[in-house]
């Protein structure tokens, strides 16, 4: 089942950008058409941003009861004024809300919360690059893992910390939505999806997009919108005012692989999905922009085997 509920979960001295950037992905995602319910709860009746912003309306933490379908979110926030005495008031709902099978995500420093409350034991995770040697250290039975965007471990996630809340959000929506859908809330945004994932078996989608080339997430974008198109270097070379040679050469420095090993790659993404979904191996192969079914089942085997 598909949630259209988030929760953001706010402490005081939160980091603003933190909470900001993954409100507005939901926020545009309705603005697209997949509406989200948005609810803003703390621990605190007005907490403060670190940068001196207070907020009101926000929601104490026992008005929301969660459910498995729920997303939760806990902003990063200033870690010298995290109150480690005020424990009492949230550890044990943000450990309820584990439990129901809730999404539960951290962005930046919030991933300390998530040590606290043990949802982190034994678990890969990662924070803002300043503090990862820290939270190692605090919590010896985590596993720190550096130069990731963010990491998905079951369904607790966690962030590097400020924009890239902006990366796991989009990666919530594509979840949820797919990812022609979710590069229109990105485009929507001003933003590119340039998110990877930890294990081979994330969507190709995901991969090769953690360079910061506008050119080049502009054809990959293109690229993704257009599979059952013949593509040629040309036409994509045109489209961002580079030479044929120019491109190719840009694209296999920025992402590590050929324009030609990309677009393969998200055709037999897409063609398996579609397959897995009972759609006609016919029109899987014309959607995919395979030129004959005997080709497309060559390649779906050879991807098995």
């Amino acid at each position: 089942m598909i949630s259209n509920r988030v929760i953001f979960f706010i402490f005081d001295s939160v980091h603003l950008l933190d909470l900001a950037g993954a409100v507005t992905v939901f926020y545009e995602s309705g603005c697209c058409g997949k509406k989200y319910d948005l609810h803003y709860v703390s621990p605190y009746v007005n907490p403060q941003t670190s940068s001196g912003l207070g907020f009101t309306n926000v929601e104490p933490l026992n008005s929301i009861t969660v459910n498995k379908n729920d997303i939760v979110i806990v902003a990063g926030m200033e870690i010298e004024k995290w109150n480690r005495a005020d424990d009492h008031l949230w550890i044990l709902w943000l450990q309820v809300a584990a439990a129901t099978g809730a999404t539960v995500c951290s962005i930046c420093t919030a991933a300390f919360a998530l040590a606290a409350a043990g949802l982190l034991d034994d678990q890969n995770c990662t924070t803002h690059w300043s503090w990862t040697t820290v939270l190692q250290e605090r919590y010896p039975r985590i596993k720190v893992v550096e130069n990731k965007l963010f990491i998905k471990s079951g369904r607790i996630f966690t962030s590097a910390g400020i924009a890239t809340g902006i990366d796991m959000a989009l990666y919530l929506v594509e979840e949820q939505h797919g990812v022609d859908f979710a590069c229109t809330v990105a485009k929507d945004m001003v933003v590119y999806i340039r998110r990877d994932g930890m294990d081979v078996q994330n969507s190709i989608y995901l991969q090769n997009r953690q360079h910061i080339n506008r050119y080049v997430h502009q054809v990959q974008d293109y690229i993704t919108k257009h599979l059952h198109h013949k593509i040629t270097i040309d036409e994509l070379a045109s489209m961002v005012f580079i030479s044929p040679r120019s491109l190719t050469r840009l694209f296999k420095s920025s992402t590590g692989i050929t324009v030609g090993q990309y677009i393969n790659s998200l055709r037999q993404e897409k063609a398996k999905r579609l397959l897995k979904e009972n759609y006609k191996t016919a029109w899987v192969a014309k959607e995919c922009g395979y030129q004959s079914t005997a080709q497309l089942r060559r390649l779906v085997k050879e991807t098995y085997n």
